[in-house]
């Protein structure tokens, strides 16, 4: 048994999301790391401060590197932070190269670039598949729209609505959430470089000339330096909660109409002891998600303290987070999807 539940071997099959948890994998992570190096070394060397070669030498690196994991674990005991021994490593392979590896750079610059590149593949998966369940959500109303439905208030009856005006609120956030996750991608996810304590020094009047060459290279937006002001995570943070929000409504909703007899759910659900059962597992696991992410959202907004130049504390409580929430953010449009697509019924009867 493993501590989360989105890497378990049992339940990951219910809570998790191989797409997105791909994105936190040890060789992606380190994979994103080394592209910030070759990024780097090679706005470097176009501005003149590394030789050509080494960002050359440096670029091999992504073809014949193979880091030494068990050294990285034992290492980031020691110091805190992956990167004080991957660039040993990185200088290792180099050679004569290896001073000019990671100039001027520090390590959160790095691991900060190395996220938003993941969490940027992380928005073009949730992008697809939010405008899959908008699709979906159309079929719906398409089929069951002019269909009577009594409406609820505080969980008793209303006044008569159609099945549509019940759809419309499932639709309209995540058309909103689509919207979002459009205009994050399209800014570009911040870079990071400030070098050892923000200030690029080591740069000097290069410095912000590189930090554009670097951003233009990994395809984030060039933005000052954010090593303390962590508004862009929480940012991230809560749009993975709305996701999981929005659908959990959703999710909601269909698991007490299913109750009702005003959905018919196919699919699994089935129960042990009662064959007739037919649970709604996948609209009850929606709920859950967003309740999770509502829970981690708080933990985002304590990590946003992070005292002066850079934490320590503050940045590996975000470590503990933010991959947990793109993951319940990427389960929950997998599992919308597949729940949408098995209604069977809505309506009264």
């Amino acid at each position: 048994m493993t501590a989360s539940v989105f890497d378990h071997p049992l339940l990951s099959g219910l809570l998790g999301d191989t797409e997105v948890a791909a994105q936190f994998s040890t060789a992606t992570e380190l994979q994103a790391m080394l592209s910030f190096e070759v990024a780097l070394a090679k706005a470097e060397a176009e501005e003149g401060l590394i030789p050509v070669s080494a960002a050359e030498a440096i670029a091999g690196l992504a073809e014949d590197f193979v880091a030494d994991l068990d050294a990285l674990n034992q290492a980031t005991a020691r110091d805190g932070v992956v990167i004080p021994d991957l660039v040993r490593q990185w200088r290792a392979a180099l050679g004569e190269h290896a001073s000019h590896l990671h100039f001027g750079a520090t390590s959160q610059d790095a691991i900060d670039s190395g996220m938003m590149l993941r969490l940027s593949e992380v928005l073009r998966i949730l992008s697809q598949r939010l405008a899959a369940i908008i699709a979906a959500l159309d079929g719906l109303e398409t089929r069951f729209g002019h269909q009577p439905l009594m409406g609820r208030t505080r969980m008793q009856a209303a006044i008569e609505i159609t099945v549509a005006d019940r759809l419309k609120s499932w639709r309209l956030p995540l058309v909103e959430l689509r919207d979002a996750v459009a205009a994050l991608s399209g800014a570009g996810l911040p870079v990071q470089f400030g070098g050892a304590a923000g200030t690029l020094e080591k740069l000097g009047t290069s410095a912000v000339p590189v930090r554009a060459r670097l951003a233009s290279d990994l395809r984030l937006s060039d933005r000052s330096q954010w090593h303390s002001q962590r508004s862009i995570i929480t940012e991230l943070g809560g749009l993975f909660a709305r996701i999981t929000g929005s659908l959990g409504k959703t999710g909601q909703d269909l698991a007490l109409m299913a109750d009702a007899g005003t959905a018919l759910l196919g699919g699994g659900g089935a129960s042990s002891a009662m064959p007739h059962k037919r649970n709604p597992v996948k609209a009850e696991v929606l709920v859950t998600l967003a309740r999770f992410n509502a829970v981690q959202i708080s933990g985002l907004h304590q990590a946003m303290v992070h005292e002066q130049e850079r934490s320590g504390a503050a940045w590996t409580l975000e470590w503990m987070l933010l991959p947990q929430m793109a993951v319940a953010a990427g389960a929950s449009t997998r599992i919308a999807a597949d729940l949408l697509g098995s209604v069977e019924r809505l309506g009264d009867a």
